[in-house]
């Protein structure tokens, strides 16, 4: 053997012992240590999710009315909500994980494309913006990273604004901005749905009825992308096809998010992220949010919170550290983990993750919210450098959409 050789032999030993000493110590620490080094970490930082989906409860269970809605009290204990499969936050239960930041989803489902998918979209940004107006001691209504840093500070939970799903734009650039202008600041391009623009993860299936109709993003679709590089609007690619991912990173001048979606490395569906799009999320500085859907997260109707640790940790071995984060989609989803049941158990993911001595306090904090708010704070940034840019104002091409509107503006 020679001396590179037995120098590098030492090292790996070294560092393996290191290692195993430092896995030692930590699961010597109980799980209410832990759970109070965890909190106070999430005190430094803000927990930032990217996805959730209380809105459209909301609108299915009182039709917007927020005067009927109860929303800090524990609703665990009140009817509809303790029946309800999809009910899992509450400002208690909000404040006991200690959410720092949120984005709340304003979705409307895919049978409103082509018919009044815009008012409905409206309606729930109304309701959203309402929540926040009503509960405005707690919950902080903000657009920015900055403003999610100063609401951190004082104590509120920063409350942001998506839309789930290009169907809600209508294929109108006008519309997009007018979005903005709302405060909205991330789009999904598609939800379970194909728009006439961009491929969705359910046509991937490749069935026999379900086949890639443009095979990612159509050129009118490239516009939707730069114009919301020219916003400031991030643009989501949960739910999209693997084709338009790839399309969409060949296009973008800001990092993308995907604000709640898993790995495809660990439950094979076209729901979840491929490897060969994780792997270029470094060149873009985008950010990937991991969901807590059973299904998505194990590809059964079971799941614990090891299975949000192994998705986790798979992009961070993927794509790395600072390109990974958290996008629950708690009130979209009816089967959750083993362990993390509701808004309450954020805690308990980093006093999992602090029994891996690879993650170090400032790597829990960046998948905790700063990866987050670095890509919001770049988004930004590119549109700052566009500003002097003209907004992309050219209609969808007539024949992209023939055959789905019965009615439109004949000037288009």
């Amino acid at each position: 053997m020679n001396y590179r050789m037995r120098v590098q032999k030492v090292i790996y030993v070294f560092l393996m012992v290191n290692w195993a000493a430092s896995h030692a110590r930590q699961e010597e620490k109980s799980l209410e240590e832990r759970l109070e080094h965890a909190r106070a970490l999430l005190q430094e930082v803000p927990l930032i999710d990217g996805h959730n989906d209380l809105a459209v409860n909301i609108r299915e269970a009182l039709r917007n009315r927020l005067e009927d809605f109860p929303f800090e009290k524990n609703l665990t204990e009140m009817e509809p909500w303790a029946s309800m499969e999809f009910s899992q936050t509450d400002l208690p239960r909000l404040r006991a994980g200690q959410v720092g930041g949120q984005f709340w989803s304003a979705w409307v489902p895919c049978d409103s494309q082509y018919k009044d998918a815009v008012t409905q979209t409206f309606e729930q940004i109304d309701v959203l913006r309402r929540l926040f107006d009503k509960y405005h001691e707690d919950l902080q209504y903000v657009t920015t990273a900055n403003g999610i840093e100063e609401a951190h500070a004082l104590g509120k939970i920063a409350s942001l604004l998506g839309v789930e799903g290009g169907h809600s734009m209508d294929s109108s650039l006008a519309v997009l901005r007018a979005f903005y202008r709302q405060g909205v600041r991330y789009m999904t391009l598609t939800h379970s749905c194909s728009n006439p623009w961009p491929d969705s993860s359910v046509v991937e299936e490749q069935t026999d009825s379900k086949q890639l109709e443009f095979d990612g993003l159509t050129a009118w679709g490239e516009l939707v992308v730069k114009e919301m590089n020219r916003l400031g609007m991030l643009v989501d690619i949960s739910h999209v096809a693997s084709p338009t991912m790839h399309d969409v990173l060949d296009v973008t001048r800001a990092p993308v998010i995907f604000s709640h979606s898993d790995v495809r490395a660990l439950c094979v569906i076209t729901r979840n992220i491929p490897d060969d799009v994780l792997k270029r999320l470094p060149e873009n500085g985008g950010v990937a949010l991991v969901n807590f859907y059973s299904y998505f997260l194990s590809c059964s109707g079971d799941s614990t919170i090891q299975d949000i640790v192994d998705n986790i940790n798979h992009i961070r071995n993927v794509a790395g550290i600072d390109h990974v984060g958290i996008g629950s989609d708690f009130d979209g989803i009816n089967s959750v983990p083993e362990g993390l049941e509701d808004v309450s158990k954020y805690p308990y993911l980093f006093a999992e993750l602090l029994l891996d001595p690879r993650w170090t306090d400032e790597d829990l904090k960046k998948l905790a919210g700063l990866n987050v708010i670095r890509v919001l704070r770049e988004a930004e940034r590119v549109r700052d450098e566009l500003a002097g840019e003209v907004p992309w104002d050219q209609f969808i091409p007539p024949e992209d959409t023939e055959g789905h509107l019965n009615c439109s503006n004949p000037w288009s």
